[in-house]
């Protein structure tokens, strides 16, 4: 098959959905049974493909996202190396038997976690980074031993590309299958029972998904919205802070769960800050083409489009300041970046995910209440803090309410494949990526393993006076700070032993 041809591939969709997760279920123990080497080379050789097809895969992601093509290349293309890369690297230690110690009153055995796989992971991916969260966490799913079904967001399916890169690396059908279609296709795939569902988008349509898997009790992840802040402390490097506060807010033209949503700046600086954001913004190139020099390109989805425009008529009614991207239309997707201040605290954009390329600037005084303010939100996703004052930018990244904080740097826990990623409140909760992430997709295993013989466990029966009262002083010795405790507790452990191997009833 061509690599045109198999752009052309359509996954199963209607009467094919029916049966899916059985297909799977079929196929997840030959996946399990694999070493997590093995499952390793297959992702060793899906990164050499998609290294190979780079630019076939920024074609379609710029065509169906209208995203950059430089932020294509860098955010979702070499993320999804990157976090290749780290599996291999990583995932055989990571879902290695873990050893874990036994105490004393269970000597002579061995204490084990083994990390088993779930069996069939459903992913559901958004439509703001199709390539990225398509493969991370199908190839996440597959290293710990699982098979995938997965469902592209119908905005952006990138119809066929998943299917032939998983094709050229070697992946058999069935251990990963790609199902198109709207919310009714994903709602069908999760009755049919699968034994995991990760999902990446709205909060909207996170609670949803969480209230029918909770009907048949599927685990789920949900990594969901977010209005994230950045902190500004009066000590900063101004002109690198506002790099990365433009590049924060609108990377993917600001359709990202973790952009910066809420700048806040210390009044020292705050107007020099603004005037140099501003110049800063002012100079990006923005475009609807295939060029890679542009900054930024348009917005993905017109109902997204419709959230950023209805959020502008509020700001602008409510007084606002627009710095830049004032004279938009409210309707053009591509949509200027535009610097807001002067926002009131409870207006739209200043309270609800805008998703789009606004920067919206705060005032603020202190310390206690910035991180006050910063947590006055129902999601907790990510945050940045930025300070020449390492120590008090650790001490408010610390009381920051959020899954993951970059000090002096932003969008940066996500970038790193070995960092857990998630969120709190309504931006969801479970972690991927990292180990933490990665055992995500097992079932954690406790294990004891004892030798066989003639020995009786002091807490079986029979209970007798005797052993009461010599259990009594055992766990006496155990638990009391002593420099004779071991010795006391080996004393009265041994003699228990035997009592309890003499203690047989008739």
């Amino acid at each position: 098959m061509t690599h045109e041809e198999a752009t052309q591939t359509t996954g199963p969709t209607g009467a094919q959905v029916d049966g899916v997760v059985e297909r799977a279920r079929r196929a997840a123990p030959a996946i399990a049974r694999l070493t997590v080497g093995q499952r390793c080379a297959h992702l060793q050789r899906l990164r050499e493909v998609v290294l190979a097809r780079r630019e076939e895969i920024i074609d379609r992601v710029r065509t169906e996202t209208g995203k950059s093509r430089s932020d294509i290349l860098m955010s979702e293309v070499f993320g999804v190396l990157d976090a290749l890369a780290w599996l291999e690297d990583n995932a055989q230690d990571a879902l290695a038997d873990e050893k874990i110690p036994t105490p004393l009153t269970l000597m002579d055995k061995r204490s084990r976690v083994w990390y088993e796989p779930r069996g069939v992971v459903f992913v559901i991916s958004p439509w703001n980074y199709p390539f990225f969260q398509a493969l991370v966490p199908i190839a996440s799913a597959y290293a710990a031993g699982n098979a995938v079904v997965y469902k592209p967001s119908e905005h952006t399916p990138l119809e066929g590309l998943v299917e032939s890169l998983l094709e050229d690396a070697g992946f058999a059908p069935s251990h990963v299958q790609v199902v198109y279609g709207d919310g009714a296709v994903g709602s069908a795939v999760i009755d049919q029972r699968p034994d995991q569902v990760m999902f990446t988008g709205s909060t909207r349509t996170g609670r949803k998904i969480l209230a029918q898997a909770a009907q048949h009790l599927i685990p789920c992840e949900l990594e969901l919205g977010g209005k994230d802040p950045m902190i500004v402390f009066e000590d900063v490097e101004i002109e690198r802070t506002v790099a990365g506060a433009a590049f924060g807010a609108l990377t993917a033209t600001g359709q990202s769960c973790t952009s910066v949503e809420r700048l806040y700046v210390h009044e020292s600086i705050h107007d020099r800050f603004v005037d140099a954001l501003v110049d800063h913004v002012s100079r990006l190139t923005q475009a609807d083409t295939p060029a890679e020099d542009n900054d930024l390109g348009r917005m993905t989805t017109d109902f997204q489009v419709e959230v950023v425009a209805q959020h502008v008529r509020d700001a602008k009614d409510r007084g606002a300041t627009f710095r830049t991207g004032g004279d938009w239309d409210g309707t053009d997707p591509v949509i200027p970046p535009m610097v807001v201040t002067d926002l009131p605290e409870d207006a739209l954009m200043a309270v609800e995910e805008t998703f789009g390329p606004v920067i919206p600037v705060f005032r603020f005084s202190d310390e206690d209440e910035v991180v006050a303010r910063a947590n006055d939100t129902v999601y907790g996703l990510t945050a940045s803090v930025w300070s020449a004052d390492l120590e008090r930018a650790e001490r408010v990244a610390r009381a920051l309410r959020c899954g993951g904080v970059s000090v002096n740097n932003v969008m940066a826990t996500e970038a790193t494949p070995a960092l857990p990623f998630g969120g709190l409140g309504q931006s969801g909760y479970g972690r991927y990526k990292g180990v933490h992430g990665l055992r995500t997709f097992c079932n954690a295993k406790s294990v004891i393993l004892d030798k066989d013989g003639d020995k009786i466990e002091a807490n079986w029966y029979p209970y007798t006076g005797e052993k009461y009262r010599l259990f009594t002083k055992m766990m006496v010795a155990n638990f009391t700070d002593s420099p004779l405790r071991l010795a006391r507790f080996g004393v009265l452990g041994t003699k228990l032993e035997g009592l309890a191997k003499r203690s047989r009833r008739p």
